[in-house]
C-alpha cells in the first residue's frame, strides 16, 4: 500500500523568489532580520510578516527543499511513500493588489514545479491559483497540472468572500474539468477577518475552514460541480459531528416551515428544501477531511464513515497541528482497525487527489 502523507509543507525561503517570472521579480518579497534578536521577517508593500523558518524534528535542508534528496531520505525514515505539499507564506493574505498577487502565486507555482521534477513522483503538490484575476487563476491550475500539482489551493475565505460565491464557480469548473480537488487548508485570505482576530490561531486560522464547509454544502455548491472533489485540511475531524449535525438540524427546521408554511403568502420566501444523510454526507458531497492522532476517529466514523478521512504530518510547521510521527501512529495500530488504516493512510488520499 503507498502511504500518502495528506498535508506537508514547504517553507519559502529567498531562493523561491527567484522562480518569479522576470517581468514580476520587482515584487518579490524582501527578507529582514532583526539585529536584536535574529528573528526574520518577510516585507511585502508595506506589510510585514514574520517568517515562518522553524520546524518540528524536521532536517533543515528538507525543511527549505534546498536538498530534495534529504526531503526524500527523511520521507523513508517516516514510512511516507508521497507527500502533498501545501505553502506556508499563503495561509495568510499577502496582498490587495492583483499585479503583485499573481507575481506571487506564479513564482511559488513555478519553485513547486522545480521541486516535483526532482521528487522522483513522490512530492505532489497543491497549486495556487491567484483569485484577484480569474483567466489567470485558470492558466495557473492549468499550469500546475502539467507539471505536477494534485489539487488547487484555497483558504476558508477569499478576499472577503464566501466560498459560495459564484465568482469563484468558474474555478470549479476548470478544476472538476482538470480533476483537480479543491484543498481548503486552514487560514484565511481575508485581511479584514485576520487583522480582526489578532494572535487567536483558533478563530483565525481554524473557524473559516469550518464555516466553508458548512457553507459550501448548505448553499448546494457540490451539486452545481458534480465531479469535483472537496478537501479540509488541518483543522482536525473533531468538529464534523458538530458541523452535521448542525446542517440536520437546519434541514428539519427547513422542512417544519415548508410544512406549516405551504400554500401561504411566505411559500416564495421559503428555503429550499435539502436531503441530507449524516452518515453519507461526505460521500455524497465528495469532501475529505484531514484528521490528527489525537481525534477521537472511532466516532468520526460513526459519524460520517470511514471513506472520506485522510491524515498529515503538517511536516515543517512548528505549531500545535505538526505530528511527524501520524502516519508512524496509524500504521501500527491500535488507534483505529487496521481496515480504517488503510484507507486514512492510503486509499482516501490515493482517491482525493487522484494519485
Amino acid at each position: 500500500m503507498t502511504i500518502i502523507d495528506a498535508d506537508a509543507h514547504v517553507i519559502e525561503t529567498e531562493r523561491t523568489w527567484t522562480f518569479m517570472l522576470e517581468e514580476d521579480r520587482r515584487f518579490a518579497p524582501e527578507l529582514l532580520v532583526s539585529k536584536k534578536n535574529g528573528i526574520e521577517f518577510w516585507r511585502i508593500e508595506d506589510r510585514v510578516i514574520a517568517n515562518s523558518n522553524l520546524g518540528l524534528n524536521v532536517p533543515e535542508d528538507a525543511r527549505d527543499m534546498t536538498d530534495v534528496s534529504s526531503r526524500l531520505a527523511h520521507m523513508d525514515k517516516l514510512g511516507i511513500d508521497v507527500q502533498v505539499l501545501y505553502p506556508t507564506m499563503f495561509l495568510r493574505p499577502l496582498t490587495a493588489r492583483t499585479e503583485v498577487d499573481l507575481a506571487l502565486c506564479r513564482g511559488y507555482n513555478r519553485w513547486l514545479t522545480n521541486i516535483w521534477a526532482l521528487g522522483k513522483g513522490r512530492l505532489r503538490w497543491i497549486v495556487l491559483p491567484p483569485l484577484r484575476t480569474m483567466d489567470k487563476a485558470i492558466e495557473e491550475i492549468n499550469f500546475g497540472k502539467a507539471n505536477g500539482a494534485c489539487g488547487v489551493f484555497m483558504r476558508g475565505n477569499e478576499d472577503e468572500r464566501l466560498l459560495s460565491d459564484s465568482s469563484l464557480f468558474p474555478l470549479y469548473k476548470e478544476a472538476e474539468r482538470l480533476d483537480l480537488p479543491i484543498c481548503i487548508h486552514a487560514g484565511t485570505g481575508s485581511f479584514g477577518y485576520y487583522d480582526q482576530y489578532g494572535q487567536d490561531v483558533f478563530s483565525r486560522f481554524k473557524l473559516p475552514s469550518v464555516g466553508a464547509f458548512n457553507n459550501l454544502i448548505y448553499q448546494g455548491v457540490p451539486n452545481k460541480f458534480p465531479k469535483l472533489r472537496w478537501s479540509f485540511v488541518e483543522t482536525t475531524s473533531q468538529w464534523l459531528p458538530y458541523a452535521v449535525n448542525d446542517l440536520m438540524i437546519r434541514t428539519q427546521a427547513e422542512r417544519e416551515f415548508q410544512r406549516k408554511y405551504a400554500g401561504h403568502v411566505l411559500t416564495q420566501a421559503r428555503p429550499k428544501e435539502r436531503n441530507f444523510n449524516a452518515a453519507t454526507i461526505l460521500r455524497d458531497h465528495r469532501v475529505y477531511v484531514a484528521c490528527q492522532t489525537t481525534d477521537d476517529l472511532s466516532y468520526v466514523a460513526q459519524c460520517v464513515g470511514e471513506d472520506n478521512i485522510t491524515v498529515g504530518t503538517d511536516y515543517g510547521h512548528a505549531d500545535y497541528s505538526n505530528d511527524i510521527a501520524a502516519i508512524q501512529t496509524l500504521a501500527e495500530g491500535g488507534k483505529i482497525s487496521a481496515t480504517f488504516g488503510q484507507k486514512v493512510l492510503g486509499e482516501n488520499p490515493k482517491r482525493l487527489y487522484g494519485l
